[in-house]
């Protein structure tokens, strides 16, 4: 039996979206992608409504079991950054209204998991997600082709776990995993 996954690419002028439906083999099959656009010039809770309406619209058509979803890193533009956490505020908040588990996956492991290396540019993963999916160019723009690595290295690799670093639990971690783990224990000291 299929996963369906809903791969998000959180952003508030556009935030991508993908649904891929993936066998038990690992097959992946493409079952939607997109962006939902919001304009500039409107004020930020009027953007925020409007990815919140565009994703709800997703999610009620297309069921996914899962979602998937970009863990924000700091950037050097602060902007950019609010606008990425409040449309992962909006994913989490839609996804648990409708009881869906979110997971949380860094670039670098969405990148590793697509190409098998954590340092690719969006040129390597958009190419790869066409492949994977069998498509015959790559998903336009990057946000929707971001969405879609995620929802494949969800489907591939599980959820992303933040377990200590030393010890059994963290020998399955991927060094990205690890960064993190030790980043949220510090925070907590």
């Amino acid at each position: 039996m299929a996963l369906r996954v809903l791969g998000i690419d959180p952003g508030l002028t556009r935030c991508g979206y993908g649904v891929i439906d993936v066998e038990p083999g690992r097959r992946a099959r493409l079952v939607t992608v997109g962006v939902v656009r919001t304009e500039l010039d409107l004020p930020v809770e009027q953007r925020v409504h409007g990815v919140a309406v565009g994703l709800e619209r997703v999610l009620d058509e297309f069921t996914p079991e899962v979602v998937a979803l970009e863990r924000v890193f700091a950037q050097q533009n602060l902007s950019t950054v609010m606008g990425t956490a409040q449309a992962s505020g909006v994913v989490m908040y839609l996804s648990a209204a409708r009881g869906l588990p979110v997971t949380l996956h860094t670039p670098s492991e969405v990148k590793a998991a697509v190409t098998g290396y954590g340092s690719a540019d969006k040129k390597q993963v958009a190419n790869m997600v066409a492949r994977v999916l069998g498509l015959d160019s790559p998903p336009t723009p990057a946000d929707a082709a971001d969405a879609l690595a995620l929802a494949i290295c969800h489907a591939w690799r599980g959820p992303a776990r933040v377990a200590p670093v030393a010890g059994a639990g963290g020998a399955a971690l991927t060094p990205a995993q690890r960064a993190w783990a030790e980043a949220e224990r510090a925070s907590r000291r």
